[in-house]
């Protein structure tokens, strides 16, 4: 997410963003330069378009943007315009009948108190990308291929956009906008699709940049305009990015029928999700930037523990991060090519690099990961489980905590659990709410933090188990993260043998979002070299995992066959007895009948 001003953030998205970001001459038409750059038109988004005149799926034009994001009026202003002067209004007042909300103009007048202080937004650009796999099998695939991936793009992201339109754009509210209030119809957007990175060397990067208007009409009865809140949209970014990553992973599993699986890309850090069966090596030849990003990282980051004494924390290495993606930003490439060179390019590179196999087989590789991954991953969500692993990731991670954090946290949780399997609607606001409940408290006014005392509430002495590991920096902070939530689920399993034993049965909430057969297993400390958690899949993994399971059904076979025939040899056939007689039938004394559902003894 990036906010887009005034100056050089609206000409960098004329520019850049609605080209494909590739160069775009001045005075070239916006169509032309994206035929040019093989991009296809902006497209129009959002149930807020019936405030203005426009449909889902128009095209976005060049004037219509330039006006509504550019200057904050309505998109079809020249024609509003024309009528009112046609009607003898002044200019003016003509032009202010155009404008929604505030004109630009008034933070940039002097009379405007604290207008130097004030920053103005006009939108915002949210950048929709999915995982590098998804990239290389879109890039390298067949057509039906690609345009299956873009389609899961397509329904992912609108998912996510419906989801800031329900539950988080809120429009600011009476004096100094302290109060929000949820928008009146929607949201505006227009979305912006390109094909490739930035890189010196072009490679594959299926994205979408999704600028939001900040203009929304608000819940009065006059329906006048107003501003969004630039707040809750940034607070709810990280939750909208895990959301948009479970929608597509449920995507490609629903049309193609892959798996994912986690990959561990910084040692100590997060795993993210890929594809499973796509060659490692092909991760590599797509992200080029990130290569550049990490040999110069290093080095900021010797300067950062030069200078603080200890590592960088999770702000600090994010922002360390930003400073090296800064200082290798390459500049865009003037070339313009179409979708269809571009594939053509991306194939001949990858084929040169690591053979024509890695290309071709790549989708039947994936599918039969898919299988071994089907075969030993039971996707079942424990909601008492769930809850107990994030709250203790989100303690240890933040200490302190509010509720769009533990959302961001459960929807990790289903997208490993689950692994591309479809979820119940509604199932992450389930398990958020099951922590708030059970094992959170207040720590401040706005803030949340767990509560020990109901994660241990039988033996008080062992509360502090958490408390070490939000101190300790000898460890990364995510491991010591996946330490508590390891501990914490051992714990509840003790829990739930012992009500068994005791025989206290107790009902837990499990959700099944699809029969399966496997099994699941938990995160395992995997190799520190930025690889796959899990063993890597592919279709001799597959081929020898058959063989072996028929060599040793049919050993079990033979055994069982020569154990029979030697106790046959030695012992001879018995002959069956021959049934007793049957007894009479028993007869109840008068006044002893049972009653019905009981028994006096025996097995009933």
């Amino acid at each position: 997410m990036s906010p887009v001003r005034p100056g050089n953030g609206w000409r960098y998205l004329f520019r850049g963003v609605r080209a494909g970001d590739g160069h775009r001459p001045a005075g070239t038409p916006l169509r032309a330069a994206q035929d040019e750059a093989g991009v296809p038109p902006g497209i129009w988004k959002g149930r807020g378009l019936a405030a203005v005149g426009l449909k889902a799926e128009d095209v976005v034009t060049e004037r219509q943007a330039e006006l509504l994001l550019g200057e904050g009026r309505h998109p079809d202003a020249d024609r509003i315009e024309r009528e009112l002067l046609a009607q003898g209004k002044s200019p003016a007042r003509d032009r202010r009948a155009t404008v929604l909300s505030r004109p630009i103009e008034h933070n940039r007048s002097p009379e405007t108190d604290k207008a130097k202080e004030r920053t103005l937004w006009l939108g915002f650009d949210l950048t929709f990308r999915p995982p590098p796999t998804a990239h290389v099998a879109w890039a390298l695939g067949d057509d039906e291929t690609r345009l299956v991936l873009e389609l899961c793009q397509d329904i992912a992201r609108d998912k996510t956009l419906a989801w800031f339109e329900d539950a988080v754009a809120e429009i600011r509210w009476g004096s100094g906008g302290k109060i929000r209030k949820p928008v009146r119809e929607g949201l505006i957007v227009a979305v912006f699709r390109h094909y490739e990175s930035r890189a010196t060397e072009s490679k594959p990067l299926l994205h979408d940049h999704a600028v939001v208007s900040i203009r929304a009409r608000r819940p009065d009865d006059k329906g006048t305009w107003g501003n969004l809140s630039a707040d809750s949209l940034m607070a709810h970014i990280v939750a909208a990015d895990t959301l948009y990553l479970l929608y597509f992973m449920e995507e490609v599993t629903a049309r193609l029928g892959w798996a994912w699986e986690p990959r561990e890309v910084t040692p100590g850090r997060r795993p993210v999700m890929e594809i499973a069966g796509i060659d490692q090596r092909l991760i590599g030849w797509q992200s080029t930037r990130r290569q550049q990003i990490e040999d110069t990282l290093p080095v900021l980051t010797a300067k950062y523990e030069e200078q603080h004494g200890h590592a960088p924390g999770e702000r600090a290495a994010y922002a360390l991060a930003c400073q090296a993606a800064d200082q290798t930003r390459p500049p865009k490439r003037t070339e313009l090519l179409s979708l269809t060179e571009l594939r053509k390019r991306w194939g001949n590179s990858a084929i040169r690099a690591y053979g024509a196999d890695a290309v071709d087989r790549l989708a039947e590789r994936a599918r039969a990961a898919a299988a071994v991954v089907w075969a030993r991953v039971r996707p079942v969500v424990d909601i008492a489980l769930a809850a107990v692993d994030i709250v203790a990731v989100v303690y240890v991670m933040r200490g302190a905590f509010k509720r769009h954090h533990l959302l961001a946290e459960a929807r990790r949780y289903l997208s490993y659990v689950l692994r591309g399997r479809p979820h119940e609607p509604g199932l992450d606001e389930k398990i958020v709410q099951a922590v708030v409940d059970d094992y959170s408290r207040p720590a401040s006014r706005r803030m949340m933090t767990a509560n020990l005392r109901a994660l241990y509430p039988r033996d008080t002495e062992d509360q502090a188990v958490l408390r070490p590991l939000t101190r300790n920096r000898t460890a990364p902070q995510y491991e010591r993260a996946r330490l508590a939530a390891s501990t914490l689920a051992a714990r509840v399993h003790a829990v739930r043998r012992a009500e068994r034993l005791g025989s206290r049965p107790r009902s837990y909430a499990v959700s099944v979002p699809a029969a399966s057969r496997s099994r699941l297993r938990p995160f395992r400390d995997g190799r520190k070299d930025g690889r796959l958690l899990e063993p890597e899949i592919g279709v001799d993994t597959v081929e020898r995992t058959r063989q072996t399971l028929e060599a040793a059904a049919a050993q079990v076979a033979a055994t069982l066959q020569d154990s029979r025939r030697a106790r046959e040899a030695a012992h001879g056939l018995r002959p069956q007895p021959a049934p007793a007689t049957a007894p009479p039938p028993y007869t109840q004394q008068p006044g002893l009948q049972p009653a019905p559902g009981r028994t006096t003894g025996g097995v009933t």
